[in-house]
């Protein structure tokens, strides 16, 4: 495993390893991804094996345009293209129709294929570079917390990668949203940095509900997932002794002040709890955030840290 800055000629040469049928961790706006070629079987499977992931969970495909979705999916609700309009590139996916060149342990079987296209530079010159759509699944042990920063990878992670890009701390620090398009009525399956209502607002319509039950079409839907090693818990303060993140003053270094903006929480939780667990804390407590909608992505995630 080598840590390179993305030039030109590292971003060529960790496109010849995608070729290959190897894996690269790679920038993108959300967080780190683990990329191969999305279209090779044994690249997708190897993926699968080294992050531990449940062959069920499907992976994310990323494209570096738009121009490319029918190469990987079928495009036949209009909504997809307003969507794509509005947010491509950027921190949202979409769940569609999946193209028969997509093999099926990309999509964990499914019918459907999740796909983006990630506005982090590095990521859309990579795809380029590779001349193939890349699946990137967060460049994390399953169930474990999403890397925002190249020094939080796992060892695990590093040690069965051929090349690391290193592009900096991500500008969001969560995963993408995820929305099923497959029906009439759209569905978030995943919360992320475009919300709710941003969507809502763009079609002029209600969301759907998620299904009580049936298949995982997205990612992030186990009810634990994003988590740190140690037990998380949510309070509405914390204590002189505790260790954790907090909205007020620090009082020892197990304590991580943090942004009471959203955005700026989102974009440093996973590091903050990197740190906390790097540092052996036990037990991380969390000052709840904030119930409004512009906070439903962390809750999400800090919901699920604690299951």
């Amino acid at each position: 495993m080598s840590v390179f800055p993305p030039t030109p000629a590292n971003i060529a040469a960790a496109a010849r390893v995608i070729q290959d049928g190897g894996a690269v961790v790679m920038p993108t706006e959300t967080v780190y991804g683990l990329a191969c070629d999305a279209l090779d079987e044994a690249a997708v499977a190897r993926v699968y094996e080294i992050k531990g992931r449940p062959a069920e969970n499907p992976l994310i495909v990323h494209l570096a345009s738009h121009d490319d979705l029918e190469r990987v999916a079928v495009v036949d609700n209009p909504l997809v293209k307003r969507l794509a309009d509005a947010y491509w590139p950027g921190p949202l996916t979409m769940v569609l129709k999946k193209s028969p060149r997509v093999p099926r342990i990309t999509t964990a079987g499914l019918d459907t294929v999740a796909v983006r296209v990630p506005s982090h530079p590095v990521a859309r010159e990579l795809i380029r570079a590779a001349k193939r759509p890349l699946a990137a699944p967060s460049a994390n042990v399953f169930m474990g917390l999403s890397p925002t920063r190249v020094e939080d990878l796992d060892p695990e992670i590093r040690v069965e990668v051929e090349i690391i890009l290193d592009g900096g701390p991500c500008e969001y620090g969560l995963e993408s949203t995820v929305v099923d398009v497959t029906g009439p009525n759209p569905v978030i399956l995943r919360p992320g940095a475009v919300t709710r209502g941003n969507i809502q607002a763009l079609l002029g319509r209600p969301l759907g509900e998620i299904p009580p039950a049936g298949p995982r079409r997205s990612p992030g839907l186990y009810p634990r997932h994003y988590a740190p090693r140690a037990l998380l818990k949510l309070v509405d303060a914390l204590g002189e002794e505790d260790s954790g993140l907090t909205f007020g003053e620090s009082r020892h270094v197990h304590q991580v002040k943090m942004p009471r903006d959203a955005q700026a929480y989102a974009a440093n939780m996973y590091s903050a709890l990197k740190k906390l667990d790097t540092e052996g804390v036990e037990v991380i407590l969390v000052e709840r955030p904030p119930a409004d909608a512009d906070w439903e992505a962390v809750n999400d995630r800090l919901k699920r840290a604690c299951d």
